[in-house]
């Protein structure tokens, strides 16, 4: 199968990043090594495949202050909250695997968000599912449902304000009507744990006794 050709002006970007990546990397940030990197950088998106990351075009100044402030103090409340854990909780701490699903299919809205929450200590992305757009997101001191809830919407507003930030136009939207209903898209942690009922043909033959089996969205997801 025959890659598609990506112009060049549309994987800048991503050379240019990578040029300074490499600078970081080498802890040697000299014009000799910028030239290195983005050299290394070109054959490496122009030979091998890589999914073109497309720019949504706009970039908010505002909202990136406001990521960016948020985003140090997480930082710096985490690091105090890992040291405490450390010293006064030990190996008694509870972990926990969250399922996070993201409103953007876009990669690189996926991208910096997993980066975002992996930067912040006593959290760590451990994979994702592009296909669904999902996070699975290790965390330290969960002890609770309502624990692993508030970890789960606060990755979603991590989501929200890099979308506010550099996001697609359809993905602001679906941010800004949120803001309007109150409430973040899929299901709260309620209507998952509510019975669910299957609808169709079969239910006509089927009525739901009281001491029925009753099924959850999390059952029949998985």
């Amino acid at each position: 199968m025959k890659r598609p050709k990506t112009p060049l002006k549309l994987e800048l970007p991503l050379i240019a990043f990578l040029g300074f990546f490499w600078m970081a990397i080498w802890q040697d940030f000299t014009l000799g090594t910028l030239i290195i990197g983005v050299v290394y950088a070109t054959i490496i998106v122009r030979v091998f495949y890589l999914p073109p990351l497309r720019g949504s075009g706009r970039l908010n100044p505002f909202w990136a202050l406001v990521f960016a402030g948020r985003f140090l103090g997480k930082m710096v409340a985490a690091s105090f909250q890992v040291s405490w854990i450390a010293t006064f909780v030990g190996p008694r701490v509870k972990n926990s695997v969250i399922s996070v699903q993201l409103r953007s299919h876009d990669d690189l809205m996926v991208t910096l968000t997993g980066h975002a929450l992996s930067l912040v200590p006593g959290s760590l992305v451990l994979d994702i599912d592009r296909t669904t757009a999902t996070l699975y997101l290790h965390a330290l001191d969960v002890t609770s449902d309502e624990d692993a809830e508030n970890i789960r919407q606060d990755a979603l507003k991590t989501e929200a304000l890099i979308i506010r930030t550099c996001g697609s136009r359809s993905d602001l939207a679906v941010v800004r009507a949120e803001k309007r209903l109150g409430r973040v898209s899929g299901f709260s942690k309620t209507e998952r744990d509510a019975p669910f009922r299957r609808h169709g043909p079969a239910q006509a033959e089927v009525e739901t006794s009281a001491d029925e089996e009753r099924v959850t969205i999390d059952e029949v997801e998985h």
